[in-house]
C-alpha cells in the first residue's frame, strides 16, 4: 500500500542506488533500519548537483530532497522487502551543501519532510536535522539519512 501511495503522488521507489564507498546502503538493528547517507541519483546519475544559493535555488535544493527521501526508502526497502512493514518514521538527517550566509537549510529539508508526511501520514511524523555544510560527496547538494522503526 505505501508504494501505491508514492505512485499516486506521481512518484517511484526506485532501486537501491549502489553505494559510493565501502558501506552498505542500510542496516537493521533491531527494529530499527537506518540508512546511509543517500544523495539525489536517479538511476545511478546526480539529478541535481551544486551549492544551495549559488548553482541551484532553494525550490531546487527541495526537489533533491524528495528524490533522498525516496532513496532512504529504496534502502530500506532493499533490507526489510516491504515498505509496509515500516511502523513509523523516526528521524531524517539533512545535509544541505550550500553558500556561506545560507540559513534556509529548514526550507530545503522540507522537501523530505513533506514528502515522507503525504506518503505515511501520522506515521510519517518524525525528528529531524537540517545541517548545512560547505560540500557533499560527487557535488551533491542533499544528503540525507533515515531511521525508522519496522515490525515483523
Amino acid at each position: 500500500m505505501i508504494e501505491e501511495k508514492i505512485k499516486e503522488l506521481g512518484f517511484e521507489v526506485p532501486e537501491v542506488a549502489k553505494p559510493l564507498a565501502a558501506y552498505i546502503p542500510a542496516k537493521r538493528v533491531g527494529n530499527l533500519v537506518m540508512t546511509s547517507g543517500q544523495v539525489p541519483l536517479v538511476k545511478g546519475e546526480l539529478k541535481y548537483a551544486g551549492k544551495i544559493g549559488v548553482e541551484l535555488s532553494e525550490e531546487e535544493g527541495q526537489k533533491a530532497a524528495e528524490i533522498c527521501a525516496l532513496n532512504c526508502l529504496a534502502a530500506i526497502k532493499g533490507v526489510i522487502g516491504n515498505l509496509d512493514k515500516i511502523e513509523e518514521i523516526v528521524k531524517l538527517t539533512v545535509f544541505v551543501n550550500n553558500k556561506d550566509g545560507f540559513t534556509a537549510q529548514p526550507k530545503v529539508a522540507n522537501g523530505a519532510s513533506e514528502l515522507i508526511g503525504k506518503i505515511f501520514g501520522e506515521k510519517g511524523l518524525h525528528a529531524r536535522s537540517a545541517v548545512g555544510v560547505s560540500g557533499l560527496p560527487i557535488n551533491a547538494p542533499v544528503e540525507i539519512e533515515m531511521i525508522v522503526k519496522v515490525n515483523e
